[in-house]
């Protein structure tokens, strides 16, 4: 039987890592992102690897355009057997004592509201693939405690420490709600630089593929739902 995942919040690093991993394992794959062009890239590149693959443009923060990205790729590849979801947000509340606090919803759009949108919406043809998972790429400042706190002030990316910690207990949640159904939630935290990211000025240290592999051994074993790469 074919297997679809669908890779959203595309772009250099683990997303592309994760795509070529899966995609070497036989798997079709959906990339979303809002950047057409980097989605085309993509594309071109897994299809010279003999994979099948699709670009979907859709805004993670938005739960309708995540809908139709999902409907997009089940359309186009099949059902889906695992969902990525890669894409982060809340890089705009660095500071939360400047940040108008209305404004300060929004660091919750795309960990939170569009990733519920995206589980909802495959949570059929996760439960009826037999092997369905849902893999979360996540960052250390969303872990608790004062010296995850005093890096996140430090560095100015308070909202994304909210946005982080949010989906954290996001997904266990919804990994004890969803587990009756056989759907295996697997979470990576990244504490730490990767290599050629937007972020990497040349002191990255974490190879994307390390992460692509934690990602693959989570859902191989279905067991430990959780990894850390530093």
């Amino acid at each position: 039987m074919s297997k679809t995942i669908v890779v959203v919040g595309f772009g250099p690093g683990i997303s592309t890592a994760v795509a070529d991993k899966f995609g070497a394992e036989g798997f079709s794959v959906a990339l979303v992102a809002r950047n057409e062009a980097r989605l085309a890239a993509g594309v071109a590149a897994l299809e010279a690897k003999g994979v099948k693959a699709i670009a979907v443009p859709a805004d993670a923060s938005d739960p309708a355009s995540i809908r139709a990205a999902i409907n997009t790729a089940r359309a186009a590849l099949g059902p889906i057997t695992a969902l990525h979801w890669n894409a982060y947000g809340g890089s705009e509340a660095g500071d939360l004592m400047t940040v108008d606090p209305a404004a300060a919803r929004g660091v919750f759009d795309v960990a939170v509201v569009g990733l519920l949108a995206a589980v909802q919406e495959a949570h059929a043809d996760l439960k009826a693939s037999g092997a369905g998972a849902v893999l979360v790429t996540n960052g250390a400042f969303g872990e608790l405690g004062p010296m995850f706190d005093s890096f996140a002030v430090n560095m100015k990316s308070m909202g994304v420490a909210l946005a982080n910690a949010a989906k954290h207990k996001l997904v266990g949640l919804l990994a004890a709600r969803l587990k009756d159904d056989g759907i295996f939630f697997g979470q990576v935290m990244v504490a730490g630089m990767v290599k050629g990211t937007a972020w990497d000025t040349g002191g990255g240290g974490i190879d994307p593929a390390t992460v692509a592999g934690k990602f693959w051994d989570l859902y191989q074993g279905r067991g430990e739902s959780y990894a850390r790469v530093s």
